[in-house]
Protein backbone atom coordinates (compact mmCIF):
# COMPACT_ATOMS: atom_id res chain seq x y z
CA UNK A 1 0.00 0.00 0.00
CA UNK A 2 2.95 2.32 0.86
CA UNK A 3 4.67 1.85 -2.53
CA UNK A 4 1.07 2.05 -4.53
CA UNK A 5 0.54 5.59 -2.56
CA UNK A 6 4.09 6.74 -3.58
CA UNK A 7 3.49 5.60 -7.19
CA UNK A 8 0.66 8.54 -7.33
CA UNK A 9 2.43 10.99 -4.87
CA UNK A 10 5.42 10.53 -7.81
CA UNK A 11 2.78 11.44 -10.62
CA UNK A 12 1.68 14.47 -8.69
CA UNK A 13 -0.93 13.81 -5.98
CA UNK A 14 0.08 14.81 -2.54
CA UNK A 15 -1.09 13.44 0.63
CA UNK A 16 -3.40 16.01 1.29
CA UNK A 17 -5.25 15.09 -2.03
CA UNK A 18 -5.33 11.08 -1.41
CA UNK A 19 -7.01 12.15 2.04
CA UNK A 20 -9.89 14.16 0.16
CA UNK A 21 -10.16 11.16 -2.23
CA UNK A 22 -10.33 8.51 0.81
CA UNK A 23 -12.43 10.63 2.73
CA UNK A 24 -14.95 11.43 0.27
CA UNK A 25 -15.79 7.88 -0.70
CA UNK A 26 -15.64 7.02 2.63
CA UNK A 27 -18.41 9.93 3.77
CA UNK A 28 -20.49 8.50 0.89
CA UNK A 29 -21.12 5.10 2.61
CA UNK A 30 -21.19 6.38 5.55
CA UNK A 31 -24.08 8.75 4.73
CA UNK A 32 -26.41 5.57 3.14
CA UNK A 33 -25.32 3.56 6.89
CA UNK A 34 -26.24 6.79 8.48
CA UNK A 35 -29.67 7.15 6.84
CA UNK A 36 -30.57 10.31 8.81
CA UNK A 37 -28.96 9.60 11.98
CA UNK A 38 -26.77 11.30 13.78
CA UNK A 39 -22.68 10.54 13.01
CA UNK A 40 -20.47 11.00 15.61
CA UNK A 41 -16.75 11.15 14.14
CA UNK A 42 -14.24 10.22 16.20
CA UNK A 43 -10.44 11.17 15.05
CA UNK A 44 -7.01 10.63 15.68
CA UNK A 45 -3.41 12.78 15.27
CA UNK A 46 -2.25 10.59 12.01
CA UNK A 47 -3.89 10.51 8.82
CA UNK A 48 -6.37 8.77 9.50
CA UNK A 49 -8.26 11.11 11.85
CA UNK A 50 -7.06 13.63 8.60
CA UNK A 51 -9.55 11.14 6.88
CA UNK A 52 -12.22 11.48 9.35
CA UNK A 53 -12.29 15.05 9.52
CA UNK A 54 -13.27 15.29 6.05
CA UNK A 55 -16.12 12.85 6.44
CA UNK A 56 -17.37 15.10 9.09
CA UNK A 57 -16.77 18.36 6.56
CA UNK A 58 -18.33 16.27 3.48
CA UNK A 59 -21.37 14.88 5.88
CA UNK A 60 -21.77 18.52 7.74
CA UNK A 61 -21.85 19.71 3.91
CA UNK A 62 -25.02 17.27 3.20
CA UNK A 63 -26.66 18.52 6.31
CA UNK A 64 -25.90 15.55 8.26
CA UNK A 65 -25.52 16.19 12.33
CA UNK A 66 -22.38 15.37 12.78
CA UNK A 67 -19.95 15.83 15.20
CA UNK A 68 -16.33 15.51 16.10
CA UNK A 69 -14.43 13.99 18.84
CA UNK A 70 -10.71 14.61 18.87
CA UNK A 71 -9.00 13.23 21.65
CA UNK A 72 -5.78 13.95 20.17
CA UNK A 73 -4.86 17.00 17.90
CA UNK A 74 -3.60 16.30 14.44
CA UNK A 75 -0.12 15.72 13.85
CA UNK A 76 0.49 15.02 10.58
CA UNK A 77 0.50 18.24 7.65
CA UNK A 78 -2.17 16.55 5.52
CA UNK A 79 -4.30 16.00 8.78
CA UNK A 80 -3.45 19.49 10.27
CA UNK A 81 -5.11 20.96 7.05
CA UNK A 82 -8.06 18.48 7.25
CA UNK A 83 -9.28 19.81 10.55
CA UNK A 84 -8.87 23.52 9.56
CA UNK A 85 -11.19 22.43 6.79
CA UNK A 86 -13.52 21.03 8.79
CA UNK A 87 -15.89 23.08 10.34
CA UNK A 88 -18.36 20.23 11.71
CA UNK A 89 -18.68 20.93 15.57
CA UNK A 90 -15.96 19.69 17.54
CA UNK A 91 -17.33 17.76 20.90
CA UNK A 92 -16.15 16.39 23.95
CA UNK A 93 -18.75 13.43 24.44
CA UNK A 94 -21.31 12.14 22.38
CA UNK A 95 -24.29 8.99 22.35
CA UNK A 96 -26.72 8.03 19.24
CA UNK A 97 -26.45 7.48 15.93
CA UNK A 98 -23.50 6.05 14.10
CA UNK A 99 -20.03 6.17 15.29
CA UNK A 100 -17.11 6.49 12.67
CA UNK A 101 -13.75 5.49 13.60
CA UNK A 102 -10.74 7.34 12.52
CA UNK A 103 -8.96 7.13 15.83
CA UNK A 104 -5.83 4.72 14.19
CA UNK A 105 -6.28 2.94 10.86
CA UNK A 106 -3.80 0.70 8.90
CA UNK A 107 0.05 0.63 10.37
CA UNK A 108 -0.83 0.05 13.84
CA UNK A 109 1.58 -2.28 15.67
CA UNK A 110 1.07 -1.84 19.37
CA UNK A 111 -1.97 -1.55 21.77
CA UNK A 112 -3.76 1.45 21.70
CA UNK A 113 -3.63 3.09 25.19
CA UNK A 114 -5.70 2.28 28.22
CA UNK A 115 -7.76 5.41 27.94
CA UNK A 116 -8.09 5.36 24.76
CA UNK A 117 -9.02 2.12 24.29
CA UNK A 118 -11.91 2.19 27.01
CA UNK A 119 -13.14 5.36 25.15
CA UNK A 120 -13.73 3.57 21.99
CA UNK A 121 -15.26 0.81 23.63
CA UNK A 122 -17.57 3.23 25.68
CA UNK A 123 -18.63 5.34 22.06
CA UNK A 124 -19.41 1.95 20.24
CA UNK A 125 -21.69 0.60 23.36
CA UNK A 126 -23.18 4.46 23.24
CA UNK A 127 -23.94 4.63 19.27
CA UNK A 128 -26.26 1.99 16.80
CA UNK A 129 -23.83 0.78 15.19
CA UNK A 130 -20.07 1.36 14.32
CA UNK A 131 -18.19 2.12 11.08
CA UNK A 132 -14.24 1.66 10.85
CA UNK A 133 -11.78 3.78 8.31
CA UNK A 134 -9.68 1.73 6.85
CA UNK A 135 -9.31 -0.55 9.89
CA UNK A 136 -11.14 -0.65 13.05
CA UNK A 137 -8.72 0.84 15.91
CA UNK A 138 -6.56 -2.06 17.85
CA UNK A 139 -6.13 -4.62 14.77
CA UNK A 140 -2.71 -4.79 13.36
CA UNK A 141 -2.99 -4.47 9.34
CA UNK A 142 -0.38 -7.15 8.67
CA UNK A 143 -1.60 -10.19 10.86
CA UNK A 144 -5.16 -9.13 11.82
CA UNK A 145 -4.42 -9.90 15.20
CA UNK A 146 -6.62 -8.00 17.56
CA UNK A 147 -3.77 -5.95 20.07
CA UNK A 148 -6.46 -4.57 22.73
CA UNK A 149 -8.92 -6.92 24.44
CA UNK A 150 -12.17 -5.64 24.04
CA UNK A 151 -12.14 -4.65 20.59
CA UNK A 152 -16.10 -3.43 19.53
CA UNK A 153 -17.63 -4.78 16.68
CA UNK A 154 -18.42 -2.95 13.40
CA UNK A 155 -21.28 -3.28 11.12
CA UNK A 156 -18.95 -1.79 8.30
CA UNK A 157 -15.45 -1.59 7.35
CA UNK A 158 -14.11 1.01 4.65
CA UNK A 159 -10.70 -0.27 2.76
CA UNK A 160 -9.25 2.98 1.37
CA UNK A 161 -7.38 2.26 -1.73
CA UNK A 162 -6.54 -1.18 -1.58
CA UNK A 163 -7.50 -4.17 0.91
CA UNK A 164 -4.89 -4.74 3.65
CA UNK A 165 -4.08 -8.19 4.77
CA UNK A 166 -6.30 -7.72 7.74
CA UNK A 167 -9.67 -7.77 6.67
CA UNK A 168 -8.78 -11.19 5.24
CA UNK A 169 -7.27 -12.87 8.40
CA UNK A 170 -8.84 -14.12 11.93
CA UNK A 171 -9.17 -12.71 14.17
CA UNK A 172 -9.23 -9.05 13.46
CA UNK A 173 -11.53 -9.88 10.09
CA UNK A 174 -14.28 -11.37 12.48
CA UNK A 175 -15.02 -7.72 14.00
CA UNK A 176 -15.28 -5.93 10.95
CA UNK A 177 -18.70 -6.70 9.47
CA UNK A 178 -19.15 -5.80 5.96
CA UNK A 179 -16.09 -4.90 4.29
CA UNK A 180 -16.05 -2.33 1.14
CA UNK A 181 -13.37 -0.36 -0.60
CA UNK A 182 -13.09 2.95 -1.54
CA UNK A 183 -11.24 3.44 -4.86
CA UNK A 184 -8.69 6.54 -4.63
CA UNK A 185 -7.14 5.98 -7.84
CA UNK A 186 -4.47 2.97 -6.55
CA UNK A 187 -2.74 1.10 -8.69
CA UNK A 188 -1.66 -2.70 -8.58
CA UNK A 189 1.66 -3.52 -7.44
CA UNK A 190 2.80 -6.63 -9.27
CA UNK A 191 4.25 -8.39 -6.08
CA UNK A 192 1.29 -8.05 -3.82
CA UNK A 193 -0.93 -10.49 -2.73
CA UNK A 194 -4.48 -10.19 -4.37
CA UNK A 195 -8.28 -11.55 -3.31
CA UNK A 196 -9.56 -14.46 -4.98
CA UNK A 197 -12.29 -13.10 -7.01
CA UNK A 198 -15.49 -15.43 -8.92
CA UNK A 199 -13.28 -17.54 -11.53
CA UNK A 200 -14.21 -17.58 -15.32
CA UNK A 201 -14.85 -20.96 -16.56
CA UNK A 202 -15.98 -22.53 -19.62
CA UNK A 203 -18.30 -24.97 -20.78
CA UNK A 204 -16.72 -27.71 -22.83
CA UNK A 205 -15.47 -27.15 -26.13
CA UNK A 206 -17.91 -28.87 -29.15
CA UNK A 207 -15.72 -31.62 -29.89
CA UNK A 208 -14.94 -32.68 -26.03
CA UNK A 209 -14.93 -36.19 -24.77
CA UNK A 210 -14.32 -37.40 -21.21
CA UNK A 211 -10.40 -37.95 -21.70
CA UNK A 212 -10.11 -34.30 -23.00
CA UNK A 213 -12.11 -33.26 -20.28
CA UNK A 214 -9.59 -34.81 -17.62
CA UNK A 215 -8.91 -38.26 -16.18
CA UNK A 216 -8.66 -38.15 -12.79
CA UNK A 217 -8.31 -40.98 -10.25
CA UNK A 218 -8.84 -40.23 -6.57
CA UNK A 219 -6.60 -42.89 -4.60
CA UNK A 220 -8.86 -44.35 -1.95
CA UNK A 221 -7.74 -46.54 1.15
CA UNK A 222 -9.24 -47.89 4.79
CA UNK A 223 -12.17 -45.16 5.10
CA UNK A 224 -14.05 -46.11 1.90
CA UNK A 225 -16.37 -43.15 2.85
CA UNK A 226 -14.30 -40.05 2.52
CA UNK A 227 -12.84 -40.97 -0.84
CA UNK A 228 -16.26 -41.42 -2.31
CA UNK A 229 -16.99 -38.30 -1.64
CA UNK A 230 -13.87 -36.95 -2.65
CA UNK A 231 -15.01 -39.02 -6.12
CA UNK A 232 -18.64 -37.01 -5.95
CA UNK A 233 -17.29 -33.82 -5.28
CA UNK A 234 -14.66 -34.37 -8.41
CA UNK A 235 -17.25 -35.40 -11.05
CA UNK A 236 -18.90 -31.91 -10.26
CA UNK A 237 -15.81 -29.95 -10.66
CA UNK A 238 -15.01 -30.16 -14.17
CA UNK A 239 -13.23 -33.38 -15.05
CA UNK A 240 -14.76 -35.21 -17.36
CA UNK A 241 -13.56 -38.70 -16.07
CA UNK A 242 -13.32 -39.45 -12.66
CA UNK A 243 -12.12 -43.05 -11.01
CA UNK A 244 -11.64 -44.24 -7.45
CA UNK A 245 -9.01 -46.69 -6.94
CA UNK A 246 -10.39 -48.68 -4.10
CA UNK A 247 -11.61 -52.15 -3.20
CA UNK A 248 -14.99 -52.53 -4.53
CA UNK A 249 -16.09 -54.26 -1.21
CA UNK A 250 -18.17 -52.47 0.74
CA UNK A 251 -17.62 -49.50 -1.50
CA UNK A 252 -21.24 -47.97 -2.35
CA UNK A 253 -20.64 -46.08 -5.30
CA UNK A 254 -22.72 -43.89 -7.90
CA UNK A 255 -23.57 -45.88 -11.02
CA UNK A 256 -21.58 -43.16 -13.01
CA UNK A 257 -17.86 -43.61 -10.70
CA UNK A 258 -16.11 -46.07 -11.99
CA UNK A 259 -14.46 -48.25 -9.11
CA UNK A 260 -11.01 -49.61 -10.30
CA UNK A 261 -10.00 -52.69 -7.43
CA UNK A 262 -7.02 -53.65 -9.50
CA UNK A 263 -3.82 -53.40 -7.57
CA UNK A 264 -2.79 -49.76 -7.37
CA UNK A 265 0.20 -50.33 -9.39
CA UNK A 266 -1.58 -51.65 -11.93
CA UNK A 267 -4.30 -48.97 -11.96
CA UNK A 268 -1.90 -46.06 -11.67
CA UNK A 269 -0.13 -47.17 -15.35
CA UNK A 270 -2.79 -45.61 -17.23
CA UNK A 271 -0.73 -43.06 -18.93
CA UNK A 272 -4.08 -40.90 -19.57
CA UNK A 273 -3.90 -40.09 -15.83
CA UNK A 274 -4.10 -36.05 -15.87
CA UNK A 275 -4.20 -35.99 -11.87
CA UNK A 276 -4.27 -37.74 -8.73
CA UNK A 277 -5.77 -37.16 -5.62
CA UNK A 278 -4.54 -39.10 -2.21
CA UNK A 279 -5.83 -38.46 1.44
CA UNK A 280 -9.10 -38.31 1.98
CA UNK A 281 -9.88 -41.96 3.55
CA UNK A 282 -6.45 -43.46 2.87
CA UNK A 283 -5.52 -44.12 6.27
CA UNK A 284 -2.41 -44.10 8.20
CA UNK A 285 -1.04 -48.06 8.17
CA UNK A 286 2.17 -49.03 6.44
CA UNK A 287 -0.03 -49.96 3.84
CA UNK A 288 -1.42 -46.72 3.25
CA UNK A 289 2.29 -45.26 3.21
CA UNK A 290 2.91 -47.80 0.72
CA UNK A 291 -0.11 -46.04 -1.11
CA UNK A 292 0.95 -42.59 -1.01
CA UNK A 293 4.77 -43.33 -2.21
CA UNK A 294 3.25 -45.25 -5.42
CA UNK A 295 1.38 -41.91 -6.05
CA UNK A 296 3.88 -39.43 -5.68
CA UNK A 297 6.60 -41.82 -7.48
CA UNK A 298 3.65 -42.07 -10.43
CA UNK A 299 5.20 -38.28 -10.79
CA UNK A 300 1.70 -36.28 -12.50
CA UNK A 301 -0.10 -33.02 -11.17
CA UNK A 302 -1.44 -34.23 -7.57
CA UNK A 303 -3.21 -32.99 -4.77
CA UNK A 304 -2.84 -34.56 -1.38
CA UNK A 305 -5.09 -34.43 1.60
CA UNK A 306 -5.87 -35.12 4.75
CA UNK A 307 -4.33 -38.77 5.88
CA UNK A 308 -1.91 -38.26 2.99
CA UNK A 309 -0.43 -34.75 4.71
CA UNK A 310 0.32 -36.94 7.72
CA UNK A 311 1.76 -39.10 5.97
CA UNK A 312 4.36 -36.99 3.92
CA UNK A 313 7.81 -36.27 4.34
CA UNK A 314 11.17 -34.58 2.60
CA UNK A 315 12.07 -37.47 1.52
CA UNK A 316 9.02 -38.60 -0.75
CA UNK A 317 9.38 -35.66 -2.99
CA UNK A 318 12.62 -35.63 -4.29
CA UNK A 319 11.99 -36.84 -7.81
CA UNK A 320 8.59 -34.93 -8.42
CA UNK A 321 8.41 -32.68 -11.05
CA UNK A 322 4.49 -32.53 -11.83
CA UNK A 323 2.99 -30.17 -9.66
CA UNK A 324 1.86 -30.86 -6.52
CA UNK A 325 -0.73 -29.39 -4.12
CA UNK A 326 -1.56 -29.63 -0.30
CA UNK A 327 -4.63 -28.57 1.37
CA UNK A 328 -3.97 -28.60 5.25
CA UNK A 329 -5.59 -27.62 7.93
CA UNK A 330 -4.05 -25.26 11.05
CA UNK A 331 -3.07 -28.56 12.95
CA UNK A 332 -2.01 -30.44 9.58
CA UNK A 333 -0.17 -27.21 8.58
CA UNK A 334 1.85 -26.94 11.67
CA UNK A 335 2.78 -30.77 11.18
CA UNK A 336 4.06 -30.04 7.68
CA UNK A 337 5.68 -27.07 8.81
CA UNK A 338 7.95 -29.41 12.02
CA UNK A 339 8.58 -31.48 8.88
CA UNK A 340 9.92 -29.74 6.45
CA UNK A 341 11.77 -27.40 9.16
CA UNK A 342 9.65 -24.24 9.21
CA UNK A 343 9.82 -22.66 11.77
CA UNK A 344 8.98 -18.96 10.68
CA UNK A 345 6.85 -17.13 13.36
CA UNK A 346 3.99 -15.47 11.41
CA UNK A 347 1.37 -17.51 9.78
CA UNK A 348 1.65 -16.09 5.97
CA UNK A 349 4.96 -16.47 6.59
CA UNK A 350 5.27 -20.38 7.52
CA UNK A 351 2.48 -21.02 5.03
CA UNK A 352 5.52 -19.32 2.09
CA UNK A 353 8.28 -20.96 3.42
CA UNK A 354 6.06 -24.14 3.35
CA UNK A 355 5.21 -23.50 -0.25
CA UNK A 356 8.68 -22.92 -1.36
CA UNK A 357 10.24 -26.18 0.88
CA UNK A 358 7.47 -28.72 -0.64
CA UNK A 359 7.74 -26.67 -4.27
CA UNK A 360 3.36 -27.22 -3.65
CA UNK A 361 0.91 -24.61 -3.89
CA UNK A 362 -0.56 -24.76 -0.12
CA UNK A 363 -4.02 -23.99 0.69
CA UNK A 364 -4.44 -23.65 4.01
CA UNK A 365 -8.14 -24.27 5.14
CA UNK A 366 -9.76 -22.07 8.13
CA UNK A 367 -12.26 -19.37 8.44
CA UNK A 368 -9.55 -17.51 6.96
CA UNK A 369 -8.06 -19.79 4.26
CA UNK A 370 -5.01 -18.95 2.30
CA UNK A 371 -3.17 -19.88 -1.01
CA UNK A 372 0.20 -19.52 -1.41
CA UNK A 373 2.72 -20.88 -4.34
CA UNK A 374 6.53 -21.67 -4.66
CA UNK A 375 7.06 -18.49 -6.33
CA UNK A 376 5.71 -16.31 -3.49
CA UNK A 377 2.41 -15.83 -5.09
CA UNK A 378 -0.38 -15.34 -2.10
CA UNK A 379 -3.90 -15.45 -2.41
CA UNK A 380 -6.50 -14.20 0.25
CA UNK A 381 -10.22 -15.63 0.10
CA UNK A 382 -13.57 -13.91 1.16
CA UNK A 383 -14.76 -16.33 3.82
CA UNK A 384 -17.25 -18.85 3.05
CA UNK A 385 -20.58 -19.56 5.66
CA UNK A 386 -19.81 -20.90 8.69
CA UNK A 387 -21.67 -24.10 8.08
CA UNK A 388 -19.15 -25.35 6.56
CA UNK A 389 -17.28 -26.98 10.18
CA UNK A 390 -18.95 -30.20 9.50
CA UNK A 391 -17.37 -33.01 8.60
CA UNK A 392 -16.16 -34.28 5.11
CA UNK A 393 -15.73 -30.63 3.92
CA UNK A 394 -12.19 -30.87 3.23
CA UNK A 395 -12.63 -33.82 1.37
CA UNK A 396 -15.16 -32.49 -1.17
CA UNK A 397 -12.66 -29.34 -1.23
CA UNK A 398 -10.42 -31.72 -2.26
CA UNK A 399 -11.90 -33.40 -4.82
CA UNK A 400 -12.93 -30.01 -6.49
CA UNK A 401 -9.41 -28.64 -6.29
CA UNK A 402 -8.05 -32.44 -7.70
CA UNK A 403 -10.67 -32.00 -10.83
CA UNK A 404 -10.22 -28.67 -10.99
CA UNK A 405 -6.31 -30.04 -11.27
CA UNK A 406 -7.24 -32.57 -13.78
CA UNK A 407 -9.27 -29.82 -16.06
CA UNK A 408 -6.52 -26.83 -16.95
CA UNK A 409 -3.13 -28.47 -15.08
CA UNK A 410 -2.48 -25.01 -13.77
CA UNK A 411 -1.75 -25.48 -9.89
CA UNK A 412 -2.62 -21.94 -8.44
CA UNK A 413 -5.45 -21.49 -10.86
CA UNK A 414 -6.99 -24.75 -9.64
CA UNK A 415 -6.52 -24.16 -5.99
CA UNK A 416 -8.15 -20.23 -6.64
CA UNK A 417 -11.23 -22.41 -8.92
CA UNK A 418 -11.29 -24.66 -6.13
CA UNK A 419 -11.65 -22.61 -3.40
CA UNK A 420 -14.07 -20.45 -4.74
CA UNK A 421 -16.49 -22.68 -5.66
CA UNK A 422 -16.18 -25.12 -2.15
CA UNK A 423 -17.48 -21.51 -0.64
CA UNK A 424 -20.59 -20.70 -3.37
CA UNK A 425 -21.52 -24.35 -2.94
CA UNK A 426 -21.71 -23.76 0.64
CA UNK A 427 -24.29 -20.50 0.13
CA UNK A 428 -26.27 -22.15 -2.55
CA UNK A 429 -26.50 -25.35 -0.12
CA UNK A 430 -27.60 -22.63 2.54
CA UNK A 431 -27.73 -23.64 6.18
CA UNK A 432 -27.25 -27.17 8.76
CA UNK A 433 -26.39 -28.94 5.18
CA UNK A 434 -24.28 -31.90 5.21
CA UNK A 435 -21.16 -32.97 3.12
CA UNK A 436 -23.12 -34.63 0.57
CA UNK A 437 -25.74 -31.48 0.56
CA UNK A 438 -22.81 -29.45 -0.53
CA UNK A 439 -21.58 -32.40 -3.31
CA UNK A 440 -24.98 -31.60 -5.00
CA UNK A 441 -24.44 -27.67 -4.51
CA UNK A 442 -21.38 -27.78 -6.68
CA UNK A 443 -23.30 -27.42 -10.43
CA UNK A 444 -25.01 -24.72 -9.24
CA UNK A 445 -22.14 -22.93 -7.90
CA UNK A 446 -20.27 -24.08 -11.08
CA UNK A 447 -22.86 -22.67 -13.28
CA UNK A 448 -22.61 -19.39 -11.62
CA UNK A 449 -19.04 -19.27 -13.15
CA UNK A 450 -20.03 -19.51 -16.90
Amino acid sequence: MRAAEQALIDSGESVSSLMERAGKGAAQWVWRVAGGRPVTVLCGPGNNGGDGYVIARELHARGAEVRVLAPLEPLTEAAIAARRSCDAPVVERAAGGILVDCLFGSGLTRPLEPHHAAMLSQLAEAHSASIAVDLPSGIESDSGRVLNAGVPSYRLTLALGAWKQAHWLMPGMALMGERRLVDIGIQPVPTAATLIRRPRLRPPLSDAHKYTRGLLAVVGGAMAGAGMLAARAAMHGGAGYVRLFAPKKGTAAPDELVVDDRPLSEALSDDRIDALLAGPGLGRSDEAQERLSAVLDRDVPTVLDADALVLLAPGMLGARTAPLLLTPHEGELARLCERFGVDNAGRIERLLALARSTGAVVIAKGPDTLIAAPDGSLRFTQPAPSWLSTAGTGDVLAGIVASRLATDRVPLAAAEEAVWLHGEAARVAGVAFTAADLVRAIASAYARCL
